[in-house]
């Protein structure tokens, strides 16, 4: 049997109870408990499973904090992030971006550029370029009880009026193999349609999201045009990114 069907059959079983033991799986597989133990590193380095003693169990799916107590995590990272994500925007593009965070920090850099025009669904996105005198256009829509954002068919049918140079997404997990990733359903809808929409994606993503996945896929990881993170990120984080064909930078 091939290590790819192994692993195949691994994450069938872990989908039905959740944990397996290396003992079950050597003997269902009729392989030694060596082969097994290299069958969860490998799943493991991909983020599909967690090696526990004496087996594997499933990750744990990602949660998320309130918007306001999210905000003041990792800022020096975000800023950091911020500062070369708007590195990548050239006088005269016009760009989405969506709510988070991270894209609320970016906004911060937004401002500083000229001949730049955004269009946004984040009401931190747009206050803080207004209050800079910048072009913006803010998405109408429906507003979430938490994320300061507009959401919902109005949003999405007004972001496909536009064809724009690049889109800025701020998942709350990304991972090499499974993608990037919301935990609410509506925001992943906006980042799908701002990606539809744009020659270019770029996702913002500090080391604490990499590898993670979370309730709601947005983009594949071959629609990532480039993932902009932090210098905490590890080599082996990075190099995951790059062997998917991720454009990384740091």
């Amino acid at each position: 049997m091939w290590a790819q069907e192994r692993h195949q059959r691994i994450l069938s079983m872990l989908a039905a109870s959740r944990q397996v033991s290396a003992n079950d799986l050597a003997e269902m597989l009729s392989v030694s408990r060596e082969t097994v133990r290299r069958d969860l590193l490998d799943l493991e380095k991909t983020g599909q499973v967690n090696r526990v003693h004496g087996g594997a169990v499933l990750p744990e799916p990602r949660t998320e904090e309130p918007f306001r107590q999210r905000m003041t995590v990792q800022l020096r990272a975000k800023s950091e992030i911020a500062r070369k994500a708007a590195g990548l925007i050239q006088p005269g593009q016009t760009i989405l971006v969506d709510a988070g965070t991270t894209t609320a920090i970016f906004a911060r850099e937004l401002a500083k550029l000229s001949g730049v025009s955004v269009i946004t669904n984040s009401l931190d996105v747009a206050t803080t370029l207004q209050g800079a005198g910048k072009e913006v256009l803010l998405l109408g829509g429906r507003m979430l009880a938490d994320v300061p954002a507009t959401v919902g068919e109005l949003t999405l049918s007004e972001i496909r009026r536009f064809s724009v140079d690049l889109c800025f997404s701020a998942p709350v997990a990304v991972h090499p193999v499974k993608g990037a990733f919301f935990y609410d359903l509506q925001e992943a809808e906006i980042a799908i349609a701002m990606a539809s929409q744009s020659s270019r994606s770029i996702i913002l993503a500090d080391q604490s999201k990499l590898g993670e996945t979370s309730r709601v896929r947005s983009w594949e990881p071959g629609e990532i045009g480039t993932l902009v993170t932090n210098k905490a990120a590890t080599t082996e984080q990075i190099a995951a990114f790059r062997k998917a064909g991720v454009n990384v930078m740091i």
